[in-house]
């Protein structure tokens, strides 16, 4: 059995193992102080970055992919009609959208999450603005909390997670009906197919109105002009 299988069976086998109260506290209670250090740092670096719009996608996309370039060109755009741009801080398209950002002179945010392989942080995040994350939920907390809109890049299954948490969110109202646009239709085109046809057709488990809450486009120009209508409906510009 190799080192990682090993590893994945003990993890499997130690939630079976019956614990007494004592150890269930102690682990417990430094899980929560971490998950509240995490909590804390992140309210403290991202309170005063201003308006800005998260794009997610795959760390996997290689710089000479025509997504990477349509990421790089998203978050110049967005600098220039002045947002801010966060990321998952990682390679792939999270760099590409920190590298737009960092050369068009605007606000580069990267929420890393430590990964056993695939993620590092890459070097077009500003300094004061880079944070590490252990815990997945943390992250993803952050990311609505401090974003106006969300551009999503095609990408794998932590893409998918980042979606469906913002669509969840705007649809329960739980979160503004900021705007989610999906970059590349041949790519999204079968999920949002599958919804329409299967989730509200079929099975009647979302209202027609949720349909309208995700926006389809090819081109970063059009990504953008998605997020500028949003906020003129309000007569609100980035310095809101």
């Amino acid at each position: 059995m190799s080192e990682e299988n090993k590893n994945e069976e003990e993890r499997i086998r130690e939630a079976f193992i019956k614990k007494d109260w004592s150890e269930i506290k102690s682990a417990n209670s430094w899980v929560i102080f971490k998950v509240m250090a995490e909590f804390v740092d992140g309210f403290d670096k991202l309170a005063k970055i201003g308006p800005c719009v998260s794009i997610f996608g795959s760390a996997r996309t290689a710089p000479d992919h025509k997504y990477y370039k349509m990421a790089e060109e998203v978050a110049g755009l967005l600098v220039k009609h002045g947002y801010g741009v966060i990321t998952g801080g990682g390679p792939g398209i999270m760099e590409a959208g920190n590298k737009g950002a960092s050369e068009a002179n605007g606000k580069s945010v990267g929420l890393n999450i430590v990964l056993p392989f695939e993620q590092d942080g890459n070097p077009y995040i500003d300094r004061d603005k880079m944070l590490n994350f252990d815990y997945f939920f943390v992250r993803k907390v952050m990311f609505v909390k401090y974003s106006q809109g969300f551009i999503v890049m095609p990408g794998g299954l932590g893409t998918l997670d980042e979606l469906f948490e913002a669509y969840t969110l705007i649809q329960t109202k739980k979160i503004g009906r900021f705007p989610i646009v999906l970059v590349g239709v041949d790519y999204w085109q079968g999920l949002m197919d599958w919804i329409k046809s299967t989730l509200l057709e079929k099975e009647k488990n979302v209202s027609p109105e949720d349909l309208d809450l995700i926006h389809l486009v090819d081109t970063p120009q059009e990504a953008v002009k998605i997020i500028e209508d949003f906020y003129g409906k309000y007569l609100l510009s980035p310095n809101f």
